[in-house]
């Protein structure tokens, strides 16, 4: 029996979808009650961070704003003005459905993965940060509820300034074992207990590092900071290391096998994205925990590292990847396979406490990442406190709970810039 696409309404008083055989257009009568409000204009401004944080206001009609963030990255805001008009005079609460169209509507122009998806997903954060505001929850409620009261940061850092030329002398003196340590501890004494650094820095023993070859002086390289910076903290610090999918699928392996006498957190993105078996392989060689999905997009994205457990701990980029609830869609799949999640993040306090309420709501999450500890005005960004010892109490307030300072936006606005135009 075919789908019938006549209307809905005319066959079931009440329902609020009308879908189109020829387009696929929502069509939709909102509902009356305090619930019944329509979006009525979307803005975005880009923040000079340490990278430019791409910031969301989605209005209504009902005088309340969401607040979102998408990934960094040219061409993010245009497309989120391209997909006003499949937003305005929709009532925001149809999160799941609204996404859903949005994916559908720009699938030509590449909802599959890359700027496109990370623009939705500013799209979607502001609409859970609508919607709790507009019934009065918190945006973990919208996702069913927490397991936790408070989330665990990582702190991402770096051994050296990054102040000199990476094919130097001083870089290297920067990005010393010896260098490594000294930055553990610090991290430590700003009160985190786990941390992460990039391992993929360059050294005196490259040759050729577009090759992806870790040659074995290059590989003790690594495994001399591994060492530095694990036995520089004690015990109960959790110490993980970026590769950046620097290396062949030989060379990770030896890698990883190389560390694992060192209590690390996890080994992440030791091998390009793109090839999931090569991933597997890598996962499956080694007793080091190893993480990855950074640069993996949507549910259908994580799929094969999942149910292949090409992966011991799942990793994707909520601001980037879908947002809340596909980050959840994730999560819960993970689970079944008892993988736990880490959440990568650069972004400013809004995507990490969009990170933080989604995280709150997972029983398998590990931890989420900062990554601006050298941006001194980073929290100003908001009216509230963020990471207190290295942990997010999430906020009972409705929403993600945070409140823009559109002072101190407005000041650190990318140059070219507009301020939200709040009237």
């Amino acid at each position: 029996m075919g789908i019938d696409f006549t209307s809905r309404r005319e066959r079931e008083p009440g329902l609020l979808i009308d879908y189109s055989e020829t387009t696929g257009d929502l069509d939709v009568e909102r509902a009356p009650g305090p619930r019944d409000l329509e979006i009525t204009d979307i803005q975005t401004t880009m923040v000079d961070g340490n990278y430019d944080w791409t910031l969301v206001r989605i209005y209504t009609d009902a005088g309340i704003v969401g607040t979102g963030e998408a990934y960094w990255g040219s061409g993010v805001p245009p497309i989120i003005e391209s997909a006003k008009p499949y937003l305005l005079g929709e009532n925001p609460l149809d999160i799941d459905r609204l996404y859903t169209h949005l994916i559908q509507r720009f699938s030509g122009e590449g909802s599959l993965a890359g700027s496109v998806v990370t623009a939705v997903s500013g799209l979607e954060i502001a609409l859970h940060d609508l919607a709790g505001k507009v019934l009065d929850v918190p945006a973990y409620q919208l996702l069913g509820g927490k397991y936790r009261d408070h989330v665990r940061v990582y702190c991402d850092t770096h051994a050296g300034s990054h102040g000199a030329e990476s094919d130097t002398a001083e870089y290297r003196d920067e990005h010393s074992p010896e260098a490594y340590a000294q930055a553990a501890k610090g991290v430590v004494d700003d009160g985190f207990d786990a941390l992460k650094f990039d391992l993929d820095v360059p050294s005196e023993y490259d040759k050729d590092r577009m090759n992806r070859h870790l040659r074995d002086p290059e590989l003790r390289h690594k495994v001399d900071i591994v060492e530095a910076a694990t036995e520089a903290v004690d015990d109960d610090i959790d110490v993980a290391f970026d590769c950046h999918w620097s290396w062949t699928g030989d060379s990770a392996s030896r890698l990883a096998e190389a560390i694992e006498p060192y209590d690390v957190f996890w080994l992440e993105d030791p091998v390009p994205p793109e090839n999931h078996d090569v991933q597997r392989t890598v996962t499956r060689s080694t007793s080091t925990t190893v993480a990855a999905g950074e640069n993996v997009y949507r549910t259908h994205g994580f799929r094969r590292l999942i149910e292949e457990e090409a992966v011991d701990v799942i990793q994707p980029d909520l601001p980037k990847m879908g947002g809340m609830r596909e980050t959840m869609k994730i999560a819960n799949k993970a689970e079944t396979y008892y993988i736990p999640f880490a959440l990568h993040n650069v972004s400013s306090p809004i995507g990490t406490m969009a990170g933080a309420h989604t995280a709150c709501a997972c029983p398998n999450f590990l931890a989420l990442e900062y990554h601006a500890r050298a941006v001194d005005w980073w929290a100003d960004l908001v009216n509230e406190p963020i990471i207190e010892d290295g942990y997010i109490q999430v906020p009972e307030r409705p929403g993600i709970g945070l409140t823009l300072d559109l002072d101190v936006v407005e000041d650190r606005m990318v140059e070219g810039e507009t301020l939200f135009d709040e009237s």
